[in-house]
């Protein structure tokens, strides 16, 4: 890729770092409260577990976006991790962290919910 499209990418990629991560600082929700009422206990618990899978997913998502700015900083952004083929442009608009291209990101999700671990089939080293 062109050193212009690199820097372009990385300022989206920070813009979605930061976002992401002004997103989470609001753990409110996950505060254990003790009411007397069954049905508020259960509300509150459902909103834990809501608010805990989404602070997961914001993890995953901070940790694959500084994956991707350290693929940048080492001059692979944008090469597909496991087939090292270039991923196609328009991927990485629409997904800028990727870290696989299409057709191995199909392998891995098919994989995924199969039961399997990331990485475990068709040859994919972890």
């Amino acid at each position: 890729m062109r050193r212009l499209d690199l820097s372009e990418f990385w300022t989206l990629l920070k813009a979605k770092h930061q976002e992401v991560l002004s997103a989470t600082c609001n753990r409110g929700e996950i505060i254990i409260e003790n009411t007397a009422d069954e049905m508020d206990r259960l509300q509150q618990q459902l909103n834990r577990e809501v608010a805990i899978r989404n602070l997961d997913r914001s993890s995953k998502l901070l940790k694959n976006i500084q994956a991707a700015l350290d693929r940048i900083e080492d001059d692979i952004y944008g090469i597909c991790l496991h087939c090292e083929e270039p991923i196609p442009e328009k991927r990485l608009r629409a997904v800028p962290w990727a870290s696989y291209c299409v057709a191995c990101q199909e392998i891995i999700d098919r994989d995924q919910v199969f039961g399997g671990d990331e990485g475990e089939t068709i040859g994919f080293a972890a």
